[in-house]
């Protein structure tokens, strides 16, 4: 006599970067019914490139059956050259360094995990959660421009600044800390080069990203090239600031921020400044950490997943941890599917370490990518200019995102 079937249970997920479509993938394949909802149109293209390192991301990425289609879309690794006005030469980092075992831009990613959940997904566009109630069977939401639904659970995988913590857990002050920079990135042509000398930027490999720095103390100014678009280049500027005040929705604030940062500086800045009036893609953040107590609701109904639960602006190999979480995330609620609170227990207990562990990377990235003072620079770049100094750090890298993995049975 065949078993009867379970009634696949309904989950909303907010959020449609990457942690949030690659947590409906697996919970499609383990029968349940995943919705996403995402406040953007439509899925973001380009962005910055991410990494994976070590055996656990590449053991995740394979059994979503995505490893081959990443590496077909991989960079080949990002080159960093740090120089000085005159472009000499101060410090070289191999496309090892920053891009792990396999780096891509983080819009193909997003595509790429889109398009492997699409067939056991409904994604929503264009809208936002506005409430959450949370009752012993499920939780009752309401969206900004959809009319009001139950799901059975509700996963926050909206990053740093999450709509669904705030709405659950209390407001961000209380989870996210600043960590003294901020980063603004933006597209735009690649144009001949300001410089009369020759640019680091044009001598990669041919399938390497290239991006190359001038850093005064507390700042870092860069521009970098893709093999995706050979006719676009993307800037990259960081510096060190205590907690500022802007509107997150108002690209004009932001940028005036930049400008005002970086004013006067030598090399190709004033280019790249002039640049940002004209730019529809600046990404504008702090760099800070989310620290949450506990990542699910005492209802066992509500609960984190990625950067909302754990996150690193940069640096934090948040994206490895997003796709490593919801993997786990999946798994567990797929053991006792009906009973969610022990699932969401077990999945804490094992990625929370784990991802403490990565998170700290992003602890360091502004004072990495852009020491306070002069000596701190020198030190930087004598120190990664020795090939066991650079070899240790990157042994570091791998044994940080080494975490056994549950498995589980499913139909692929």
């Amino acid at each position: 006599m065949p078993t009867p079937t379970r009634p696949a249970r309904t989950v909303l997920i907010s959020g449609a970067s990457i942690a949030g479509p690659a947590l409906a993938q697996w919970l499609g394949r383990h029968g349940f019914r995943p919705t996403v909802v995402e406040l953007a149109p439509a899925l973001r293209p380009g962005g910055r490139a991410v990494d994976f390192r070590g055996e656990t991301h590449l053991t995740v990425l394979d059994r979503m059956g995505i490893l081959d289609e990443l590496r077909r879309a991989q960079t080949g690794g990002t080159t960093m050259t740090f120089v000085d006005a005159d472009d000499r030469e101060l410090l070289h980092l191999p496309a090892s360094f920053a891009g792990g075992d396999i780096e891509v831009l983080r819009g193909d990613l997003s595509r790429i995990l889109y398009a492997s959940s699409l067939p056991t997904t409904e994604y929503v566009f264009g809208d936002s959660v506005t409430g959450l109630r949370e009752t012993p069977t499920g939780v009752d939401v309401t969206f900004r421009h959809a009319p009001p639904r139950t799901f059975d659970l509700v996963i926050g995988a909206d990053g740093l600044h999450s709509t669904v913590r705030r709405l659950a857990f209390g407001p961000e002050r209380r989870y996210v800390r600043h960590l003294g920079y901020y980063a603004a990135t933006w597209s735009l042509p690649l144009g001949p080069s300001p410089s009369p000398s020759p640019s680091p930027i044009t001598t990669g490999a041919p399938h390497t990203c290239a991006t190359i720095g001038l850093n005064t103390p507390g700042r870092l100014a860069g521009i970098g090239t893709s093999p995706a678009d050979p006719t676009r280049a993307h800037a990259f500027f960081l510096f060190a600031s205590p907690e500022l005040r802007y509107d997150r929705d108002d690209p004009l604030p932001q940028k005036a921020l930049v400008k005002q940062a970086f004013d006067g500086l030598p090399w190709r800045v004033p280019h790249l400044l002039d640049s940002l009036d004209a730019a529809e893609d600046l990404y504008f953040d702090s760099i800070s950490r989310a620290d949450v107590g506990t990542w699910s609701t005492t209802g066992g109904r509500i609960a984190l997943v990625g950067d909302a639960a754990c996150g690193a602006t940069i640096g934090g190999m948040g994206t490895g941890t997003a796709l490593v979480a919801a993997y786990v995330l999946a798994t567990e609620l797929a053991r006792s599917p009906d009973d969610p609170r022990s699932a969401l227990t077990r999945y804490e207990s094992l990625v929370r370490p784990y991802a403490e562990r990565c998170q700290k990377g992003g602890d360091r990235t502004g004072p990495f990518l852009a020491p306070a003072t002069a000596f701190g620079l020198r030190v930087r770049n004598t120190l990664l200019s020795r090939r066991r100094c650079l070899e240790w750090m990157l042994r570091q890298g791998r044994r940080a995102t080494a975490l056994p993995l549950p498995s589980i049975t499913v139909d692929r």
